[in-house]
């Protein structure tokens, strides 16, 4: 008679799954519904404003949007919602674009998105996200293919939105000068960049640690002599 087999037999490869990988498989499921029913919500959202024979929203959508949240267009926080879709051109808003700003607020619907403004203003604030913010409000100005500068005009009435909250008083002094000169036409990104420094590490109105030595643009070096023969 044969000797009785004395290996244990070997689970079967297709044996039912435990309890426990039940439980992450519903849990994962549930994830995933949850998520498809917040970009539905999105998606219904964005088609509220869209123009759809452009597939976007535009600047008729966008004023719609800002009735509805009941805010001036020209309000920085619209600026801010811009830099957090990331959107590439003024005036417009694509779905993707739409998509990536309210999946980072987690916001689907107008009253949500009313209340997140204040902690919108809160994150832009923050020192390591206003640089960028202000480089943004720059490009998003650019709206000209292969456009580098900014009109003396929309650059004043820019540093006054994005800036003036800030450093009211460089901003009301040098947007005056601006107006007053005549060298100049435009603004470029260094100039841009350069008076955003210059109101972070600049004394004012003294201006007594200003050094024309320290690679300043020059328009820079021109307000200061301007301010300086205003003040004697």
């Amino acid at each position: 008679m044969p000797r009785a087999s004395s290996k244990r037999k070997s689970r079967p490869l297709n044996s039912a799954p435990t309890a426990k990988s039940s439980r992450v498989d519903s849990s994962s499921s549930a994830s995933r519904k949850a998520l498809s029913k917040v970009r539905q919500l999105v998606d219904s959202f964005f088609e509220s404003y869209v123009n759809k024979s452009l597939g976007m929203i535009d600047p008729e959508g966008i004023e719609a949007l800002c009735s509805d949240l009941q805010v001036d267009h020209t309000d920085v926080r619209i600026l801010m919602l811009a830099w957090k879709m990331k959107a590439e051109k003024q005036g417009y808003f694509t779905q993707e674009e739409w998509r990536r700003g309210l999946d980072a607020l987690k916001v689907d619907r107008i009253s949500k998105l009313k209340k997140s403004l204040s902690n919108l203003e809160k994150e832009v604030s923050k020192p390591e996200n206003f640089d960028d913010f202000y480089m943004y409000a720059f490009r998003y100005c650019l709206t000209e293919e292969k456009q580098k500068c900014v009109d003396i005009e929309s650059a004043c009435v820019l540093l006054d939105l994005v800036l003036g909250p800030k450093y009211r008083s460089q901003v009301e002094y040098f947007t005056k000068y601006l107006k007053s000169q005549k060298e100049y036409k435009v603004i470029n990104k260094d100039q841009w960049l350069n008076f955003l420094r210059f109101c972070q590490e600049i004394s004012f109105p003294d201006l007594e640690n200003y050094d024309s030595d320290q690679a300043w643009s020059l328009i820079l070096d021109n307000f200061v002599e301007w301010m300086k023969s205003k003040a004697s």
